[in-house]
């Protein structure tokens, strides 16, 4: 016999009908042996009833454990998720940190080297200039003792060229004035043969020219 029908049974039996027959006109009389029928058939059907009730309030207990489990691990797989994205994402941006930090290290040292080789090449370059200016200097200051060593030579020369002229001159001029006076006394010695009185007279007036020659005083 079903829940339905030990149910609709006993309703039937309560209301004193009999269970074959639909209607009566007169209330059946319970006889004690189906009145404890009846209650064993209620007590039946109230432990059917509270079974029912058991295992759905168990069904009930455990879906909701089953649920608040699969609750509680999703929750742990998404605090896992969660954290995992965490981690990942603080170990990507100390990744980037470093790399950021060892790149701005790497560009520090590359433009503290380039630094130092432009003031290598610069210092090289003014070291270089320096030189080639001392050794320029040094070039137009040895140019400049030879044109004036060539200049005051030059003149040295010139003025022993002019000296040389000079007593070349007096030499002239003395051998002029020998070669000139040895000439007029010859004259005078001619004119002495033929006309003895005016060599005579020009012969007594002579120390007195050679006396007021201004050449003669000059040159003693």
């Amino acid at each position: 016999m079903s829940e339905s029908q030990a149910a609709e049974r006993l309703k039937i039996i309560m209301q004193g009908r009999s269970p074959d027959s639909k209607t009566s006109e007169h209330p059946m009389v319970m006889p004690p042996n189906q009145a404890l029928q009846v209650l064993t058939l209620a007590q039946r059907t109230a432990e059917e009833h509270i079974a029912i009730a058991n295992r759905q309030a168990d069904k009930i207990r455990t879906d909701a454990q089953a649920a608040a489990e699969k609750i509680g691990e999703d929750a742990q797989e998404h605090s896992r998720n969660v954290r995992a994205q965490a981690d990942q994402v603080l170990h990507d941006a100390r990744k980037a940190a470093e790399k950021a930090a060892r790149e701005a290290r790497e560009k520090t040292e590359e433009a503290r080297r380039t630094a130092d080789k432009i003031v290598s090449e610069a210092r090289t370059q003014a070291r270089s200039i320096t030189g080639e200016a001392r050794d320029h200097a040094e070039q137009l200051k040895i140019q400049a003792q030879q044109r004036y060593d060539d200049v005051v030579g030059s003149l040295g020369s010139k003025r022993e060229a002019l000296q040389q002229q000079i007593e070349s001159l007096e030499v002239f001029d003395r051998e002029y004035r020998a070669r000139l006076t040895t000439f007029m006394q010859g004259q005078l010695r001619a004119l002495w043969v033929d006309q003895p009185e005016v060599t005579q007279d020009l012969t007594v007036g002579e120390p007195a020219a050679d006396a007021g020659d201004p050449d003669e005083e000059t040159d003693k």
